[in-house]
């Protein structure tokens, strides 16, 4: 018999994750502070939870995938959060980016409460969370994983146990660092094709064929093209997560060189574009500077502001 489940934050991943596990005959109870979000998941057949703190005393298993650390904090330790409310036996699975610190200070809270946390993080972006394709990085104890296997089955494709609480974590955001240091590097390489006259396409797929290939420049170069630069994935997120990763290293007693330099830029996107904005528009900080946007065939002039 499968549990009951409880997700709660069903945006932009955590909805197609919630929806891949309805479509698997998981009976389903959705929370978000927004319950428009959840209209989808409801008309599919999931229950809404009013009340937070009533669902998860309800549930077998409590599944979150919130923005970062600090909605993690107010959802799992707030007065009528998760934690103060699920019961004994019940397992938390966080598919959140969060703070390693954070996940170790959740798994001990659980086991005074006798209840089994798991960290695991997701990557791999929203098209992939709704083909159920995700890779996900589980951290916490092993018998638990296996014994809730099915259900990351059913939402991933990559599967990683990654041993101790934090080393989930870990592994997501340097996984992130390196998604944004090429994300930051893509544009100036297509700037370097464009600006020799080269056209972009020829000058794409001449990265795909090279030893300068990445995730990044098969999945995200169109959307630099198409000038929307991703909105799945906004600026706020990139440096939560490009702080996060220097803090860790940081914590291990040294610093990271492209890390500190990729916070930097995105932090200047953030403070030109705001929070919201994609996380591309690191790109569109280079293409303003030089005056020319990356558009195919040969790019096209920055407007003037004047």
């Amino acid at each position: 018999m499968k549990p009951r489940l409880l997700f709660v934050g069903v945006g932009n991943m955590g909805n197609p994750m919630a929806a891949n596990l309805l479509k698997a005959g998981y009976e389903l109870t959705v929370f978000d502070v927004v319950k428009a979000k959840a209209q989808n998941l409801l008309d599919l057949g999931a229950h809404w939870a009013p009340s937070l703190a009533q669902a998860a005393a309800q549930a077998d298993v409590v599944m979150a995938s919130l923005p970062g650390p600090d909605q993690v904090r107010q959802v799992m330790l707030g007065e009528q959060g998760v934690m103060a409310h699920v019961r004994a036996g019940t397992t938390v699975i966080d598919t959140s980016t969060s703070a390693v610190d954070l996940v170790r200070e959740l798994v001990a809270l659980g086991k005074t409460r006798q209840v089994d946390f798991l960290e695991a993080p997701v990557t791999n972006a929203v098209d992939f969370a709704a083909l159920g394709r995700l890779s996900i990085f589980v951290g916490g104890d092993k018998a638990c994983f296996e014994k809730h296997k099915p259900i990351f089955d059913v939402i991933g494709e990559k599967i990683f146990h990654v041993g101790e609480p934090g080393n989930g974590a870990t592994i997501k955001l340097l996984t992130n660092l390196l998604w944004f240091v090429s994300a930051a590097a893509i544009g100036e390489g297509l700037m370097l094709g464009a600006k020799a006259g080269i056209p972009l396409d020829t000058v794409w797929e001449a990265i795909k064929s090279s030893a300068g290939n990445s995730w990044v420049a098969e999945h995200d170069v169109p959307s630099i093209f198409a000038g929307h630069y991703d909105p799945s994935f906004s600026l706020a997120l990139c440096c939560k997560d490009l702080r996060l990763v220097n803090e860790i290293a940081h914590s291990q007693g040294y610093s990271l060189t492209m890390g500190g330099v990729a916070q930097s830029l995105f932090q200047e996107a953030m403070t030109t574009y705001g929070p919201e904005a994609a996380e591309l528009h690191v790109v569109k900080l280079l293409e303003e500077r030089v005056g020319l946007m990356l558009r195919p065939p040969h790019g096209q002039a920055v407007e003037s502001k004047a």
